[in-house]
């Protein structure tokens, strides 16, 4: 064995490699993780195995007849040398800029596929296509879209405010009350963009725990708070949480609870909302039994939750699961006009926070350095979609979309190139996406693997692991800047995603200005340098690079205070001002509202969602849909890795479900069900348990895409794809985010011939023409 474990950084934790005489990886959490994941042991399975692409491959069809020709999906691959792939890809990427415009190149490259600075796969990827004339891009998150643009209008930046949240410290120290809506689960925590060194939520809650801080799960999944809090479990219909707060803010306003001088001295707008609270602007008052005829809930629950909150230090968070629904907009803008009401904003343990469990860095206790990343340079084509709206866009090229105040126009997309990340995962509804994704004439693909998404491209460039690299990994909250060391040769012929945009900038004449003259470790140097210098500039000396990277690690020391958030703009609101435009927090948004967006109007309201527990379809598609994060993998990540393989059933996704919604059924523990809804039709393998609410049933994202016909939309699902089911609309003209979490099915008890899951075999290969 190695000496020396060399670090390994990924999204859902840090991890020692050693390898043995034979070659073969084997992963271990470093030391200092005191809750870590067991993902990784996935990606050490995995590094060569018969998923692994061994080198250039290009779908038959496409090879033989030229662009546009063939069904994606569906068709076995041609495996071709470097050479001739480069010199393929850099063909159709000149073709279509000088045909159509750099506006007909797509690069979304959504995903989470690196952790590390420099092999950032988008980064990389746009920083190459900008040199020769920029691309159609996309914006916002899927995780958190609706928010990341109702916020700067209500409170300021998503980001910059989540930064700066309460840590686990002073929430414990402070906070009498948390009402978790949407819970903060520990299996999302798992992860964090950049990486983490250690996995600090549970032991921030249990410290919460042991401080006598209170908890309220709301939501529809028991599990979504930790068993070890003891969380009281509130499960309104799923959907109509803004309804529960809006019954909430009511009796504190009704009651004389509520704050009037923290609402004139740090809000606008209060006045132009509490007539439609109190119910003078349409008649109704939208008091607790208003809201439990909605939610479901009791109306005495509701009213004795708002005297609570009243009495205690309270701290409202959310979920970033909560905002992937229709008008997701609406229960971020009314969480904060709650916490507005009770008036304990910018107060320690108080207020509102979001992304608590989402991600691992939330609540940690550390200092931030702007860490250095590769630079993308300047885009030419200003034509962008939001990024849940890919397969509209391709239906529709010159379509027009409403999007923030904006009008956007569709391009008329003819190659699309994707370099980390798998849409046929992260996207609604994937019938209409398998039909869409057909109408580009080329799809490039970089993947180590044969996921879904190599599955439907045209050319597949293998790329190398975080196994096969050397990078640096950092996270802006989490404190720690990570050696991440080469651990084994590259498989077969992989290359890392620079080397293979370096033979493409090649053919183009900008080889020189894509590298800077800097191999791999030069380049780890440089960015390393930049981030020295920017924390000298904070009082932080760093050691030279190599003396860090001898090291393996660098860790920032704590600050002296637990964060307070927004304790400055308490303060003083004039001199610590909110980035919105106002300098306050805004229930009311002259800006929006000057929009004139029906869908979304000047302050936040109760609009039903377009499927949920109280329309019309519940009639014929009467359970909910919950399509939350799965326990085992991040995303669809390493779904053929044996942590994820193994908690399948009967080879499918688990889908748990109420026990007297599976007695109605006939459905027991361990069958195989089918999933559906007039989108798609999908196979899982059912658990049941009373730990997901009656009327709701929870099946995870990220199994690997297996359609029975594959390339050809609307046929049954194999493995659990919940993907399949979710409707592709925005949450509304503001944000048009995804809205996964409006979305009713049925479920049966499948009797027939389970046809087997054939996602996990490489697609056919054919010896190169």
């Amino acid at each position: 064995m190695n000496e020396l474990p060399r670090t390994i950084a990924t999204h859902w934790g840090s991890y020692q490699a050693t390898v043995d005489d034979t070659g073969r990886a084997r992963l271990s959490p470093v030391p200092e993780d005191p809750d870590p994941s067991l993902i990784g042991d996935g990606l050490a399975a995995t590094v060569d195995s018969d998923l692994r692409i061994r080198q250039p491959m290009v779908r038959k069809s496409w090879l033989e007849k030229g662009p546009g020709h063939g069904v994606r999906g569906g068709e076995p691959f041609v495996a071709i040398d470097w050479a001739r792939a480069l010199d393929l890809v850099a063909g159709e990427l000149d073709r279509v800029r000088r045909d159509h415009g750099n506006q007909a190149i797509f690069a979304g490259s959504y995903g989470w596929a690196s952790a590390g600075r420099f092999h950032h796969a988008q980064s990389q990827l746009k920083r190459f296509l900008n040199l020769i004339g920029g691309f159609t891009y996309a914006v916002n998150a899927y995780s958190h879209a609706a928010a990341e643009c109702i916020m700067p209008y209500v409170a300021g930046n998503f980001f910059g405010l989540q930064n700066e949240h309460h840590s686990w410290p002073t929430i414990a120290e402070h906070s009498e009350l948390v009402v978790a809506f949407g819970g903060m689960p520990l299996k999302n925590a798992q992860v964090n963009s950049g990486g983490t060194l250690r996995h600090n939520t549970a032991d921030g809650l249990r410290r919460c725990r042991d401080r006598g801080v209170r908890f309220i799960n709301v939501g529809p999944v028991r599990d979504d708070v930790a068993d070890f809090l003891q969380a009281d479990w509130l499960a309104p219909r799923p959907n109509t949480d803004v309804a529960l707060m809006l019954g909430l803010a009511h009796t504190l306003v009704a009651e004389d609870r509520h704050d009037p001088a923290f609402l004139d001295r740090y809000c606008v707008g209060f006045d132009r909302f509490l007539p439609y609270l109190m119910g003078k602007t349409d008649g109704q008052p939208k008091d607790a039994e208003w809201a439990a005829g909605i939610t479901g809930l009791d109306a005495g629950v509701i009213r004795d939750l708002a005297r609570d909150m009243a009495d205690k230090r309270t701290l409202i968070t959310l979920s970033w699961s909560l905002q992937r629904a229709d008008h997701g907009e609406q229960p971020y803008w009314m969480a904060i006009t709650l916490a507005a009401i009770l008036g304990q904003i910018g107060l320690p343990g108080g207020g509102f926070g979001y992304g608590y469990g989402a991600v691992s860095a939330v609540g940690d206790h550390t200092s931030m350095i702007r860490w250095a990343s590769v630079p993308q340079g300047e885009n030419a084509v200003t034509h962008h979609i939001p990024v849940s709206r890919i397969a509209e866009m391709l239906e529709n090229p010159g379509g027009q979309l409403d999007y923030n105040g904006k009008a956007l126009t569709f391009p008329d997309v003819r190659l699309i190139y994707w370099a980390g990340g798998n849409p046929f995962h992260h996207h609604q509804d994937l019938n209409r996406l398998v039909a869409a994704w057909q109408k580009p004439e080329t799809v490039v693909v970089h993947e180590p693997w044969w996921t879904p998404i190599a599955r439907h491209a045209d050319i597949v460039l293998p790329v190398t692991t975080a196994l096969e690299r050397n990078d640096v990994a950092c996270s802006s909250r989490d404190g720690f800047l990570l050696a991440n060391k080469q651990a084994l040769p590259a498989f077969a012929e992989a290359r890392s995603d620079h080397a293979i945009l370096t033979g493409l900038a090649d053919r183009f004449g900008c080889s020189d200005a894509f590298t800077e003259g800097r191999d791999e470790m030069e380049w780890l140097r440089h960015l390393y340098d930049i981030s020295r210098q920017r924390a000298a500039q904070s009082g932080f000396e760093m050691p030279d690079f190599d003396d860090f990277w001898a090291a393996g690690r660098l860790e920032l020391p704590l600050p002296e205070q637990p964060k307070v958030f927004l304790d400055g703009f308490r303060a003083d609101p004039k001199a610590a001002p909110l980035d919105t435009p106002t300098g306050k927090l805004e229930i009311w948004s002259d800006t929006i509202a000057g929009y004139g967006y029906d869908d979304c109007p000047g302050h936040p309201v109760w609009q039903a969602p377009y499927e949920w527990l109280g329309a019309e379809q519940a009639a014929r598609y009467p359970l909910h849909l919950v399509s939350n994060q799965p326990v085992t993998r991040l995303h669809s990540q390493l779904d053929h890795g044996p942590v994820s393989r193994d908690s399948k059933i009967a080879g499918r996704e688990p889908m748990t479900i109420n026990p007297a919604d599976a007695t109605a059924r006939g459905i027991a523990d361990g069958d195989v069900v089918r999933v559906f809804n007039d989108r798609g039709a999908c196979l899982a393998g059912a658990v049941v348990s009373d730990a997901v609410m009656p009327g709701a049933i929870q099946l995870p994202t990220g199994a690997w895409f297996d359609p029975a016909t594959p390339g050809v939309p609307g046929g049954l699902e194999k493995h659990g794809n919940a993907n399949v089911l979710t409707a592709d609309r925005g949450t509304s003209k503001l944000a048009q985010g995804p809205t996964a979490h409006s979305c009713l099915v049925e479920v049966e008890r499948f009797d027939g011939d389970v046809p087997p899951v054939t996602v996990f075999d490489p697609p056919e290969i054919l010896p190169g023409l």
